[in-house]
């Protein structure tokens, strides 16, 4: 099992993929909170141990006002202008974990797809927006396989460039029907897509830079974005409870119920949900979070209709 490498204080240096960080046990909720529900009392803690008694706290020391605000997304970015743009580097270290993330991912995908296309895709024309796409690494290894058009969103300049340089100049497979389209070099919380473009809005290892308001403003914009009957994808880490604060990077790794909670503020309903699987057991656990505008409709199909009404990929 791969080690990770930590400061001399237990500060984690990697992310998406970070060592575990268990939060304080819950410490008793303020009557007079009306900020957060119940479920978002948990106590958390930063990656220098100081503990927080709720989300609440934690924000308003770091994002309080408009400039504490700017300076938190001003560190992020400048956090991952200094990582090479590699797999290792997007992964802080742990490249050897992407065959198993793409595999997870691929999987969940693919019992979406059975759901969301009845008629196989049969002529449609499907798209999905990468979002914190990095270097194209989700793009290239899934999302172009099953998808027309893709576009990728990422705020971090080098990145996107390698991405571009990946999927549009060395790609070999791309082509006119299925290919990278639009790369954006822009942040999430900045970002408004042009309505009904996406299938699919993928949201992977990126979220966590986003404060609660910003988290719920973003998806509630990215809506419009969403075609009849399409889906976000959700991917992150997980936090055992409460919620763990990086410091270095400026992110936050929200516990299930944390996440749940903002879903439900942006008016979303959760779809399906599955865990990653085949990761260093010391990291983080990962889930997956397919979510819809409107409540989900259950179908009955078959197993064999299931797998006849997946659309064709190319292998």
């Amino acid at each position: 099992m791969l080690t990770p490498t930590v400061t001399l204080t237990g500060r984690p240096v990697f992310f998406p993929l970070k060592p575990q960080l268990s939060p304080p046990a819950p410490l008793p909720t303020r009557t007079n909170s009306k900020s957060y529900s119940s479920s978002m009392e948990s106590a958390g803690a930063d990656s220098d141990g100081r503990e927080f008694k709720n989300p609440g706290e934690m924000w308003r020391e770091h994002t309080g006002d408009s400039s504490l605000k700017t300076q938190w997304y001003h560190d992020g970015v400048a956090y991952w202008e200094g990582v090479e743009a590699t797999v290792d580097g997007v992964l802080g270290g742990y490249g050897l974990v992407n065959d198993a993330d793409v595999k997870g991912s691929e999987s969940f995908l693919q019992t979406l797809f059975s759901d969301i296309f009845l008629d196989g895709g049969i002529g449609r024309h499907i798209v999905a927006l990468d979002c914190g796409s990095g270097i194209g690494r989700v793009t290239k290894n899934l999302l172009i396989r099953y998808f027309n058009e893709v576009d990728l969103l990422e705020p971090v300049s080098h990145f996107l460039d390698a991405a571009r340089e990946s999927l549009v100049h060395e790609n070999h497979m791309a082509s006119e029907t299925h290919k990278a389209t639009n790369f954006f070099c822009i942040p999430l919380q900045e970002f408004t897509p042009n309505p009904g473009r996406y299938d699919v809005i993928w949201v992977q290892w990126c979220i966590g830079h986003l404060t609660d308001d910003d988290f719920v403003s973003f998806f509630k914009r990215a809506k419009i974005g969403l075609k009849p009957g399409g889906f976000f994808i959700v991917k992150e880490n997980i936090a055992k409870s409460g919620f763990v604060l990086d410091k270095e990077d400026r992110s936050v790794t929200r516990s299930d119920a944390y996440f749940k909670e903002l879903f439900t503020q942006c008016g979303l309903h959760l779809y399906k949900t599955k865990d990653q699987r085949g990761f260093p057991k010391d990291l983080f656990a990962v889930k997956m979070y397919a979510l819809t505008t409107d409540i989900p409709k259950r179908t009955g199909k078959t197993r064999s209709k299931v797998q006849a009404n997946r659309p064709a990929i190319i292998k």
